[in-house]
């Protein structure tokens, strides 16, 4: 660890003792317990979403739309359709949403990871998702971890993981005027993923040139909120993902308890015994209440703490990098729309 690092982490070290925050402490000691008991870190893969800058405001990028997203065209469609709605629903004139259909329609053509409309910067971001793992298999939810106040298993229908949470996009470990931006332990983390690249047999020659060039060109990381999804375990092929991140522990279990319940049995066509035992772990996983985990046969599923990192370089955050691979291409989302708003449905 550097030397600048190592102040960074006495810095932090020194304000957490100085507010003497029972909360905070505790959640320390939680993440020091967890470090222990879940040594490395296990990488999920890429993921994507978008940034706004404002330049009048200043250099920082604000998300747009959670990080989770797949593949690159995924969050280039939410900037279609951003775009596309602003044009009918906020533009102040025809000069207005010329500007901004003409961007709708290089979107719909063209695999763009960054523009500028109406003086705003829009970028595709690109960030990383890694889980902590030891003996035990993946780090399930902290004692104080937050968690969801509305505890029903009705499952709501929104947008999944950290919607409108992530905030800024800001490298956060720094400590200014007295005011707390990271901990001991993030800090921590931080400088351990400083030189985080893809390495290892399973990983192409040109993903990991593309993560080791990442290192050099987007040196800083930003730790976005934590989130929580669902894995599963099997002898035969170990931790797998299931679900996308969460934004609470609830929010998991209740996409889990859905999941057995209802959409599994339909999209892997179970048959009558099968949706019958999978019904019966989701009640008992259920009646549990704060339970992170539960098993069917011979599979294992547990709600597990995600971690969501992004790269920033000198012009903020990372764009999807060249061997990052999508599974679609641009295409029309929405109506045709005219100058004055009339939209031509069917067009």
């Amino acid at each position: 660890m550097t030397e600048d690092w190592q102040r960074r982490l006495a810095r932090l070290h020194a304000d957490l003792v100085d507010r003497d925050d029972p909360v905070e402490l505790a959640a320390e000691s939680d993440a020091v317990d967890a470090s222990v008991r879940y040594p490395h870190l296990a990488l999920r893969g890429p993921v994507f979403g978008l940034a706004v800058q404002d330049p009048a405001d200043g250099p920082e990028w604000r998300v747009l739309s959670p990080v989770v997203d797949g593949t690159p065209q995924q969050a280039r469609d939410a900037l279609n359709s951003h775009l596309w709605f602003k044009a009918k629903d906020e533009a102040d004139g025809p000069a207005m949403r010329r500007d901004l259909l003409a961007a709708v329609k290089v979107l719909e053509s063209e695999p763009v990871d960054e523009m500028e409309v109406l003086g705003l910067r829009y970028r595709v971001v690109r960030g990383d998702e890694i889980a902590r793992i030891g003996e035990d298999g993946l780090e399930p939810p902290r004692p104080t971890d937050r968690d969801a106040t509305d505890r029903t298993w009705r499952e709501h229908r929104r947008t999944a993981a950290s919607a409108g949470a992530d905030g800024m996009i800001d490298i956060g470990f720094e400590v200014s005027s007295g005011t707390r931006t990271g901990s001991p332990m993030t800090g921590a983390l931080l400088a351990a993923l400083r030189d985080f690249a893809y390495r290892g047999a399973r990983f192409p020659d040109e993903v990991t040139a593309d993560s080791e060039r990442a290192v050099v060109t987007h040196p800083d990381i930003a730790l976005l909120p934590v989130g929580y999804g669902v894995a599963e375990h099997s002898a035969e092929e170990g931790w797998q993902p299931r679900t996308g991140p969460k934004s609470t522990p609830h929010e998991a279990r209740r996409t889990l308890y859905g999941a057995m319940t209802e959409s599994w049995p339909m999209v892997h066509e179970f048959d009558a015994e099968e949706r019958a035992r999978y019904a019966r772990a989701a009640e008992e996983f259920r009646a549990a209440g704060d339970a992170n985990e539960v098993r069917v046969g011979e599979l294992l599923f547990r709600i597990c703490r995600i971690q969501r990192l992004v790269r920033i370089g000198p012009d903020g955050p990372e764009t999807p990098r060249p061997s990052d691979e999508d599974t679609y291409g641009p295409m029309k989302m929405h109506p045709t729309m005219d100058d004055d708003g009339t939209v031509h449905f069917g067009t």
